[in-house]
C-alpha cells in the first residue's frame, strides 16, 4: 500500500463551484467587459458626443432659468419657455437683418484669405523657404480632415443641422425637469452610493453652469468688442469678423488663434496700417477677456490649466472630431469634479478608519 501512488481528484474547468474557477472567471469577465466597453465607445462615439453636447446645452438653459427666477417669480416651465423664446427671437432677428450681407461678406472673406495665403507663400519663396501656397492649403485641409471619425457624420450641412436639432430637443427635454433624469440614473445605483452620486451630480451641474456663463460672457465681449473696434478703424467685414470671433471664443486657446489669423489676414488686405490696427484690436480684446472675464468667472468655477485644456482639445478633436473639440473643456471640467469628489470621499474613509483604530486604545 505504501508504494502505490494515490490519485486525488481535483476540480477541473467544468466544475463551476470551484473557488479557483470562479476567481478566474471573474478576472476574465472583467477583461471582456473592458474590451466591450472600449468597442462600444468607438462604435457609439457620435451618440455619446451628442448626449454630452445636449447636457452642455441643458446647463446653459438651466443657468438662464435659475437667473430669471431671481427676478421673475413664475414656474420653471414658464421661465424656460421665456429663455428659449428670447434666444430664438434674437437669432432670427440677427439673421434676418444681416443674413444677406453676412453671406456676401463670407464669400468675399474666402477670396481675401486665399489671396493672403498666396501672398504669404510667395514671400516665403522669396526668402528661400520652399513652401508653396498649395502646400499651405493642403496643410489646412489635412488638419481639418484629421479631426476623427465623428467629423464625417456631422461634416455636411445636413449632418450639422440634424445633430444640432437632436441636441437641442434632448437638451430641452432634460431642462424641463432635470431632477427626474437625475433620480432615474441614481435608481440604477446601489442605495449606499446614491447620496454620493447626488452630491457629484450637483457639483458637476454647478460647475457647468458657471463655465458656460463665463463662456457666454466671453463670447459676447469678444464678438461685440471686436466688431465695434474693427468698424471704428475701418477694417473690412467688421461685423462678420466680430461674429466669427464670438463663436470661436467658445473654444479656449484654439478659437482665439483661428479668429486672430482671420482678423490679421483681412486687416492687412486693406493695407499695412489697417493690418497693424486689426492686430492691436485682437490683442486688446484677448487681454481683456483673458485677464478680466475668464479669471472672474470661468477660472473660479473650474481652475483648469491652459495646457491641460489645449491637450484635451487636441486629444478629443483627434478621437471624436468637431464635437469632441467643442466639448473638450466641459468634459475635462466634469472629470475634474468627479476626481476631486472621489478624492474627498477616500480621504474621509481613511480618516474614519484611523479614528476607529485609535479609539479602543484610549484610556
Amino acid at each position: 500500500m505504501s508504494g502505490k501512488h494515490i490519485h486525488i481528484e481535483e476540480p477541473g474547468p467544468s466544475e463551476l463551484r470551484s473557488p479557483l474557477v470562479q476567481h478566474e472567471m471573474k478576472r476574465a469577465g472583467v477583461w471582456i467587459g473592458m474590451g466591450i466597453a472600449v468597442a462600444l465607445v468607438v462604435l457609439l462615439a457620435q451618440p455619446i458626443m451628442l448626449i454630452l453636447g445636449a447636457l452642455v446645452l441643458t446647463s446653459m438653459m438651466d443657468g438662464g432659468t435659475r437667473l430669471l427666477g431671481r427676478v421673475l417669480p413664475v414656474g420653471r416651465g414658464w421661465r424656460l419657455a421665456i429663455i428659449l423664446f428670447a434666444a430664438f427671437a434674437f437669432l432670427a432677428y440677427t439673421f434676418y437683418l444681416t443674413g444677406s450681407s453676412l453671406g456676401a461678406q463670407a464669400q468675399a472673406m474666402r477670396v481675401i484669405v486665399e489671396a493672403q495665403v498666396s501672398r504669404i507663400g510667395g514671400w516665403l519663396q522669396q526668402i528661400g523657404v520652399t513652401t508653396t501656397p498649395g502646400d499651405l492649403k493642403s496643410l489646412a485641409q489635412q488638419a481639418m480632415s484629421s479631426l476623427g471619425r465623428v467629423t464625417a457624420a456631422v461634416g455636411t450641412a445636413v449632418g450639422v443641422v440634424t445633430s444640432g436639432v437632436m441636441m437641442l430637443v434632448l437638451a430641452i427635454f432634460i431642462a424641463v425637469e432635470p431632477k427626474l433624469y437625475e433620480r432615474g440614473v441614481a435608481w440604477m445605483l446601489p442605495m449606499g452610493r446614491r447620496t454620493r452620486f447626488y452630491r457629484i451630480a450637483d457639483r458637476m451641474a454647478w460647475t457647468l453652469r458657471r463655465l458656460m456663463f463665463g463662456r457666454i460672457v466671453g463670447m459676447t465681449v469678444e464678438g461685440v468688442g471686436t466688431w465695434l473696434l474693427l468698424w471704428a478703424g475701418g477694417v473690412p467685414m467688421a461685423a462678420l469678423l466680430g461674429i466669427l470671433t464670438g463663436l470661436f471664443a467658445f473654444l479656449p486657446n484654439i478659437g482665439s488663434i483661428i479668429s486672430g489669423v482671420l482678423i490679421v489676414l483681412v486687416g492687412f488686405s486693406a493695407g499695412s496700417d489697417t493690418g497693424l490696427y486689426a492686430f492691436g484690436v485682437y490683442l486688446a480684446v484677448q487681454i481683456i477677456d483673458g485677464y478680466l472675464i475668464v479669471p472672474m468667472v470661468a477660472k473660479r468655477a473650474t481652475d483648469l490649466a491652459p495646457a491641460l485644456v489645449l491637450g484635451a482639445q487636441i486629444l478629443f478633436g483627434a478621437l471624436f472630431g468637431i464635437l469632441g473639440l467643442f466639448l473638450a473643456d466641459p468634459i475635462v471640467a466634469m472629470l475634474k469634479v468627479y476626481l476631486e469628489e472621489r478624492s474627498k470621499a477616500l480621504e474621509a474613509e481613511r480618516e474614519g478608519s484611523s479614528l476607529i483604530e485609535v479609539a479602543p486604545g484610549r484610556p
